[in-house]
């Protein structure tokens, strides 16, 4: 019986009969195990011909034409052997932004995969290289992949319109989720991480001073804007002027305006209302 650690040390496909081949997404061809000098790889990388695809008689049509730019050599190996088996054709192999603009230009991808953090100083040499793909090439699609979530980042990125996405590097090892945003990216789509999605969402709730207010205070509010008086605003919602009145004090509370006289108050929360539409 073959062990866990025969399956790490000679790699899954060794489990495989010679007449039948490995799954299409065989872990150790997704994730290969060795140490790599990650210089080294690249220089002989960019001297190796590109390679044929063949189907056994002669060669076939390939999928979409992916550059990949990643400085961790393991998982942009694994990332292209990925993409390899499931269709796509890499052409080219970045570990810098440098290599990245040099082989888009060259090779005319149709698809970007990029780390914004790359060399030599690790911040936003992948975002960059991505705005300037975008400006001289802006049909080509573009992925950029981050260890964190990185709002500022990320939204100037996808302001630039559509074949845009950005995924955490997480959300590679769900191997189907993956594929499915690459393919709406290269259609034109744009792909948003669910993480990038929650933290907007609750940074505008941290920054929506409204956020506090209830849905008929926010009515009130509304009407208030509107120039109406107590009375005016209690006719419109068909309450009485006293539950008008609770509404306001709640309002001017929740909006921490305590001090000055009532009517600066009430322009006051006016003015933050407008502000925040």
């Amino acid at each position: 019986m073959t062990s866990l650690m025969d399956v790490w040390l000679g790699g899954c496909c060794t489990l495989w009969p010679a007449q039948r081949p490995p799954p299409a997404r065989c872990p150790c061809h997704l994730f290969p195990l060795w140490l790599v000098d990650n210089a080294k790889h690249d220089e002989q990388r960019q001297n190796r011909p590109a390679r044929s695809r063949w189907d056994g008689v002669g060669p076939v049509m390939t999928g979409p034409r992916v550059v990949l730019a990643e400085d961790d050599v393991l998982l942009r190996e694994g990332l292209a052997s990925l993409l390899d088996r499931s269709g796509y054709e890499v052409v080219g192999q970045a570990g810098d932004g440098t290599q990245l603009l040099a082989l888009t230009r060259e090779a005319g991808p149709d698809l970007v995969v990029a780390d914004i953090r790359m060399p030599p100083t690790h911040t936003t040499e992948g975002l960059e290289a991505a705005r300037v793909i975008r400006q001289e090439r802006p049909d080509t699609a573009i992925l950029v992949l981050s260890a964190y979530v990185e709002v500022q980042h990320a939204m100037e990125l996808l302001a630039d319109g559509g074949g845009i996405g950005y995924l955490l590097k997480s959300r590679i090892a769900d191997v189907d989720e993956f594929l499915d945003a690459l393919q709406r990216i290269a259609r034109g789509g744009s792909v948003v991480d669910p993480a990038l999605v929650r933290e907007l969402v609750t940074a505008r709730r941290r920054e929506d001073p409204l956020a506090a207010l209830s849905a008929r205070e926010r009515e009130v509010l509304a009407l208030m804007a509107e120039g109406r008086s107590n009375a005016g605003i209690a006719r419109r919602l068909w309450v009485a002027a006293g539950t008008v009145e609770k509404h306001i004090s709640s309002i001017l509370i929740k909006l921490n305006l305590h001090e000055a006289d009532d009517d600066h108050r009430r322009v006051l929360a006016v003015i933050t209302f407008l502000k925040a539409r």
